[in-house]
């Protein structure tokens, strides 16, 4: 073999190295290609999609069990009765907006494998359009799939998991949740919303060693070819409302969203499938992080965000001490000069910390 063919194959070597060194960092302990790990069971909201999909196929190839849950506007029982086939595999219907549906997938669950270890949330709706455009019902949608769809299914599976003392939620949630995306103004509104929600959740249910990740994906390609057999809807689980002639210029900043889909359409940065990899390491690593992003556009729009959010406390941070007025007018001192801290606000200067 010449030198040029031993350089080609080493770094054909590595190549392939880094692919399988495709995993979370050290410090969540995550599990190993060659250890033992236990079988868990698993729920995925919104399986039809092609992130749920990919999810699914991921945790059925590794061993675990799996209940597939459709969403009933678009997917038939025929659709999911082929996953009645596997006994690894059950295939459910669910409307997220309504609790008893929710409850009927988890108490199925229950009864084809006895448990449920891991609940991954990958259902989700968006209309794409100016806030003015969108009306009510439109709105309430949003909401009600997306925040109430998550809060029923917490409400659904959390007192199982205190019972049985621990437990797994992967909420997928988006960049959308950490940044206001013109055109997607409601759509932003619930992803800030079910970002609250999980956050406030872990602190009532640490002493139960519930855990949680909000995964938030950049743009995601799908890695499986739409066919007659299996359609993916073309701009995923979004909705396009045609602007208002207000909204309508080519340069608007209100169709954002929607060149922003269309560009989406053409590169796909972001692979579905390696996606699905890291969340299942999410399900059986022993220290999940609270926020897991996927693909450069997550890495880079969030920490430009927090620049920007820090940059502007620095902006303003001479106004941290306002005092407001007592009682009686009493807010100065005896001797007439104003509250000290009071003063350090109106002359932009920090105040002295105690013991100094």
């Amino acid at each position: 073999m010449d030198v040029s063919s031993e350089h080609s194959a080493a770094q054909s070597a590595a190549e392939g190295a880094t692919k399988a060194k495709l995993q979370l960092p050290a410090s969540c302990d995550p599990p190993q290609a060659d250890g033992e790990r236990k079988q868990l069971v698993w729920v995925v909201f919104g399986g039809t999609g092609h992130m749920g999909r990919s999810l699914v196929k991921s945790a059925l190839s590794k061993g675990d069990l799996v209940t597939s849950v459709g969403r009933v506007f678009e997917t038939s029982p025929e659709d999911m009765a082929v996953h009645q086939e596997k006994d690894n595999c059950l295939g459910l219907l669910c409307d997220v907006r309504l609790r008893d549906s929710v409850a009927r997938v988890v108490n199925r669950t229950l009864e084809r494998f006895q448990r449920v270890d891991v609940v991954a949330n990958c259902s989700g709706y968006g209309v794409i359009g100016a806030c003015e455009d969108q009306d009510e019902h439109e709105i309430r949608n949003q909401f009600e799939t997306n925040f109430m769809g998550t809060l029923n299914i917490i409400q659904a599976t959390l007192p199982y998991f205190r019972q049985q003392n621990g437990g797994r939620y992967l909420i997928f949630s988006s960049t959308s949740g950490a940044l206001g995306v013109p055109g997607l103004g409601p759509y932003c509104a619930t992803k800030y919303a079910v970002e609250g929600l999980i956050e406030a959740m872990l602190y009532e249910t640490d002493s139960f060693n519930v855990k949680a990740t909000l995964v938030e994906p950049g743009f995601v390609r799908r890695d499986e070819p739409d066919t007659l057999a299996t359609p993916l809807p073309t701009w995923g689980h979004f909705l396009i409302k045609p602007a208002s002639e207000a909204y309508a210029q080519a340069t608007s900043p209100a169709l954002h969203a929607k060149r922003m889909v269309q560009w989406l359409g053409d590169r796909q940065p972001t692979s579905a499938v390696k996606c699905a990899e890291l969340v299942w390491q999410l399900a059986h690593c022993s220290y999940p992080p609270l926020r897991l992003l996927l693909g450069s556009y997550a890495i880079e729009s969030i920490r430009d965000r927090l620049r920007s959010v820090t940059e502007e406390l620095e902006d303003w941070k001479h106004l941290n001490f306002p005092v407001a007025p007592e009682a009686g007018g009493e807010s100065e001192a005896k001797d007439g000069k104003p509250d000290q801290d009071e003063s350090m606000a109106d002359s932009g200067q920090d105040a002295p910390s105690q013991g100094t």
